[in-house]
């Protein structure tokens, strides 16, 4: 079903309504087809995901037999959970007929019990298991075997990789690479969005994964293709976009994508000629919707965490948080306390650290803290 608004927020349709990456794309496409894992960090909302359904979309459409499964562990918090998820999202996704993928299920997976069902449009088996502490890694080494045994190739991205490092098992990384690296039918993408944590995981030489994957970091899509596609689509529609008032948004957000996404799916959907007060409208109305949520987010933090954030917001990028003249400023108090508020605010990934500065890591949360009086 073709969608009412070309600019989507959440998921993937078609090349029709994704936005350049040719060259991410044809990276992670090169790499998959020869037989390279391949690691993708990218801050969160930048479009990551949307880029892996891309690949994905362009490899089923020149090799269909083949199979491609995507599993985001971010809500995971222990290497059950992991293994659960796991199990839902690969197994019985092998096998084209669903008594064949139900008997090589009952064939490998007998650590633990999996419950069947199937699904009423496709008939693929969809399986849950339920697996006890001391089963969990028999029965991950049990999916690993299910997925060798398979004839079909089979690329699987792991989103949130970084998820595993939070684990409270010890060794979880190691126990992975131990059955990645024999399964050569399939390959896979990590991708994550803590570049600090995901670089470690990946180029240090004491971790397990290290030098395994081919390294893709990916940022802003280019001013120009970005304009070229979001003029068009408004043109489609006999709605007129001017090139500087999209430069201005792309400014405004940093070519941040999905914060143009939302705004750009706003603008199309008031169904008028766009101007810049209707881009202030539409970001008014955004942020008026969060201010409750945003509010109450606040009530979990100090005062002097509140402060600091407030700050950035203000100055948009920071360059040095601990700097005499930004602390002065702003009236934030002793050095040492900044620092204890900003190793915080950067773990719950309400500020982020980008190569000019540190700013606050939701654009409409930014914008929402500029308009506060505390």
């Amino acid at each position: 079903m073709r969608p009412n608004n070309p600019f989507l927020i959440a998921g993937y349709h078609s090349p029709e309504f994704f936005c350049d990456r040719e060259m991410e794309t044809a990276t992670i496409l090169d790499a998959l087809y020869n037989g390279r894992n391949i690691t993708l960090i990218a801050p969160r909302r930048m479009g990551k995901t949307g880029l892996i359904r891309h690949a994905f979309y362009r490899l089923k459409g020149e090799e269909p037999d083949i199979v491609t499964i995507y599993m985001d562990i971010y809500p995971t918090q222990s290497l059950g959970d992991f293994v659960r998820l796991f199990a839902n999202a690969v197994l019985g996704k092998l096998d084209t007929v669903p008594q064949k993928a139900l008997s090589r299920i009952r064939q490998f997976i007998r650590s633990c019990r999996p419950v069947f069902t199937l699904d009423e449009l496709t008939g693929v088996p969809k399986v849950t298991i339920d697996v006890a502490p001391a089963e969990e890694e028999a029965t991950l080494k049990e999916i690993f075997d299910y997925l060798g045994s398979s004839e079909k190739r089979c690329y699987i991205a792991i989103d949130e990789f970084q998820q595993i490092a939070e684990y409270p098992e010890k060794g979880v990384e190691a126990l992975l690479r131990s059955y990645i690296q024999f399964v050569p039918n399939v390959n896979f993408i990590f991708a994550g969005s803590k570049q600090h944590v995901m670089q470690e995981m990946f180029t240090s030489s004491k971790k397990p994964f290290y030098q395994s994957t081919q390294l893709l970091t990916i940022g802003a899509i280019d001013r120009d293709k970005y304009a070229d596609f979001a003029t068009g689509h408004f043109l489609e529609h006999n709605l007129q976009l001017p090139l500087e008032v999209f430069e201005a948004i792309y400014d405004k957000f940093e070519g941040h994508t999905w914060y143009i996404q939302n705004l750009l799916n706003r603008l199309y959907g008031y169904n008028r000629h766009v101007d810049e007060e209707l881009v202030a409208y539409a970001v008014q109305q955004i942020v008026s919707e969060q201010s409750y949520s945003y509010a109450d987010l606040l009530k979990a933090y100090s005062p002097g965490h509140v402060r600091l954030l407030k700050a950035i917001a203000q100055e948009g990028c920071v360059k040095e948080v601990l700097a005499g003249d930004f602390i002065s400023k702003h009236r934030l108090r002793a050095a040492s306390s900044v620092r204890a508020s900003l190793k915080k605010l950067l773990d719950n990934e309400l500020v982020y650290q980008t190569s000019c500065g540190y700013i606050i890591y939701d654009r409409f949360l930014g914008e929402w803290l500029r308009n506060q009086v505390f």
